[in-house]
Formats: structure tokens, sequence, C-alpha cells
């Protein structure tokens, strides 16, 4: 008698386990799914940075990374202020993320630039110290940029002029006229930070600033304001009554 051989049946237990895609844990979607169904007002500041670092650690999901690292530098404010090598020497953080927080802060001053050149600058004093704040707050020694606004207060550009500690020696009159002129600039802010954390003007930052108005105004450019930054707070020696 012929036997019938029937075909082999289809295995229901799928590809070896090891060519199953990995499974995503459902704690880190969740701050995605939470913004997709809520919006991005909904998600803690934690739960915000799960969302750029995407992935933790073993043992340490990215929301609680994001927490740990919100710990370790004081705030939102302090992590995204924070300069590469201190985020390169947080365990698990890596060249990427490190990257990607670095250029979530360097975005935000962009943002805040437009803001500046889209309208009049001067009017809104508190854009300028939160620019000012956001560009020199973390540095650990003294910067210097310029603020080159046109005949309106509208920001042309904001540049580097001085780096280390700050004097005539350092930041030459005839260097910033200069670089005033090459922008066609009608104003100037200038910004430096303290890093002791001392925003208050010393005797030197107002000779400085008296100094640097009468340069310019010898070409008819007005020296508008000097702001000092320490951290999160900017002082105006405009509003001291000394521009």
């Amino acid at each position: 008698m012929t036997s019938v051989q029937t075909a082999p049946r289809p295995s229901l237990a799928g590809p070896p386990v090891t060519d199953r895609l990995p499974m995503r844990s459902p704690h880190a979607e969740r701050p995605r799914e939470r913004m997709l169904a809520h919006g991005p007002q909904a998600l803690t500041t934690a739960e915000l940075l799960a969302i750029v670092l995407r992935t933790g650690i073993a043992g340490c999901d990215s929301v609680s990374m994001g927490n740990q690292l919100l710990r370790r530098f004081g705030g939102l404010r302090g992590l995204l202020c924070a300069d590469l090598h201190a985020l390169l020497a947080i365990k698990g953080l890596g060249a990427a993320k490190a990257c990607e927080l670095r250029a979530v802060s360097e975005l935000h001053c962009r943002a805040l630039e437009e803001q500046l050149a889209d309208k009049q600058a001067l009017p809104d004093a508190g854009k300028v110290k939160q620019y000012c704040a956001a560009r020199l707050g973390h540095h650990k020694i003294e910067y210097c940029i310029a603020l080159y606004l046109d005949c309106q207060l509208r920001l042309i550009a904001a540049e580097e002029v001085a780096r280390g500690t700050l004097g005539q020696a350092s930041l030459y009159p005839r260097e910033l006229v200069k670089a005033a002129l090459s922008h066609h600039a009608a104003s100037v802010v200038l910004a430096h930070n303290h890093p002791s954390g001392n925003a208050q003007a010393s005797e030197a930052d107002i000779n400085l600033t008296r100094h640097l108005r009468d340069a310019l105004a010898l070409v008819d450019i007005k020296l508008i304001d000097h702001i000092i930054v320490a951290g999160n707070h900017a002082c105006s020696l405009m509003e001291q009554g000394y521009c």
C-alpha cells in the first residue's frame, strides 16, 4: 500500500529568539505617548528630558536618568548650560546624548536671537537679559559679547569680543568700533559674565563702560547698555544710570 506523504505543517513558534526585534520598554515610550495625547505641557521636566535622551542605562530608565541629571546640575538651566566636558563625565550619558543636550541649549539661544532680530530689543530689556544669561551665565571664565542693533533697535548680530579678565587691555575700543561699523550698527549692547556669581558692576566695569560709550559716540554709535551676568541673574548698567 502506497503511503501518502503530507507537507510539513508550518510551525507556530515563530523565528528563533535571536532573530526577533528587541522589545522596547513600555515605560520608555510613556513620555512620547503622553505628549502625543496631551501635549508637551502635560509632561514633567524629567519626562521631557527622557524624550531627548531616548534611552537610559542598565537599572535606570530614561525618566529616572532625567531626574538624576536635574539633581546633578541643580535644575534644567544648569543642565542645559553645562559644557560638553561636564556632560561627558556623567556615567552613561555618552557623546551622542551630551551633544543632543547642548544642541537643545544652543537652539534656545538662537530662538531668543530671532526674537531680538524681529522686534525692538530695547523696549524688551527682559528678553535681552534672558538672552545674555542664556549665552554667558554658565561660563567659568569671563566672556564679553556685543549685540549690534540697527536704527530700529533690532538685533543684527551677536559676537564674542573678548575673553578672560575684562578690561581696556583685553577689549580694545577701536576693535569694537570697527566691528560696529562693519555691521552698520546704529547702537550696541555689551554683555559680560562674572564667574564669581556676583552680578553687581565693579568700578572697573563702570569705567570701561564710560570709555567704550565715548569711543562709540565719536562715530555716532550709541552704547545702549552694558549687562553683567552671573548665573541666572543679569544687571543692567543702563538701569543704574551708567549708560
